[in-house]
């Protein structure tokens, strides 16, 4: 699940978004978009819910996660709670393996964006290219899963933005985080950030993609999470 946004008052509401997450699950991955506006008192309360929840959390931060300058307590916090917190690295369990960053803007495919001409556009474009670089150096580390899973918050492919105003499609995330994953074998890939997108794409290998954002989830009428067997 993405887009939690758990606020000072939310508790009541993260608690409605994970209920029953333990009697289907074996492990719950988060995509970002944990807190509201990035304070850590809205961490304090998302993890007071996941306190109360007997199984292991993978997450990664997302855009909102950012917006106070906080994030690196917030990761502090997370880990400290027994989460464990993605930034272009790995991890297993059992026999799946996780790789996962908050990725970045760029566009896709034949519109990927270019970086070319002012040094602010150069600058811009330079942080979507690192990501998915740290992403696949990230992702070599779990050739020996049985399968491996990819978590971002920003989306892969353009399929699952459908929905969201073209115009933003280059803001929402780019097809290099795809290419990254693609070239390291990985199963399934899972995303946030578009609340207005669609459900599900694919990468240009066929990897599956899911937009698991809980309000596009459930404006399709779903749970506002997404059980996948791996």
């Amino acid at each position: 699940m993405a887009d939690v946004h758990c606020r000072l008052d939310g508790r009541d509401e993260v608690s409605r978004l994970l209920d029953g997450v333990a009697e289907e699950a074996g492990a719950v991955v988060l995509a970002g978009d944990l807190t509201d506006t990035g304070r850590p008192a809205e961490m304090e309360i998302l993890l007071s819910v996941i306190a109360e929840i007997p199984l292991p959390f993978v997450a990664v931060l997302g855009n909102h996660d950012h917006e106070t300058d906080h994030h690196d307590r917030l990761m502090e916090m997370m880990e400290d709670a027994g989460v464990t917190v993605l930034d272009a690295s790995v991890h297993e369990i059992e026999d799946v393996g996780f790789v996962g960053t908050k990725g970045f803007c760029g566009g896709f495919e034949e519109r990927i964006v270019q970086p070319f001409g002012e040094d602010a556009l150069k600058q811009f474009i330079q942080t979507g290219i690192d990501e998915a670089i740290r992403l696949e150096r990230a992702a070599a580390k779990l050739d020996g899963c049985r399968a491996i899973v990819g978590v971002l918050h920003y989306a892969p492919v353009r399929d699952t933005l459908a929905g969201e105003p073209p115009e933003l499609y280059p803001l929402l995330g780019t097809s290099r985080l795809a290419n990254a994953l693609d070239r390291r074998g990985v199963r399934v890939i899972v995303h946030g950030h578009a609340h207005h997108g669609a459900l599900a794409g694919t990468t240009p290998h066929g990897t599956p993609v899911h937009n698991v954002s809980r309000f596009v989830r459930e404006r399709a009428g779903e749970k506002p999470y997404l059980v996948l067997e791996v």
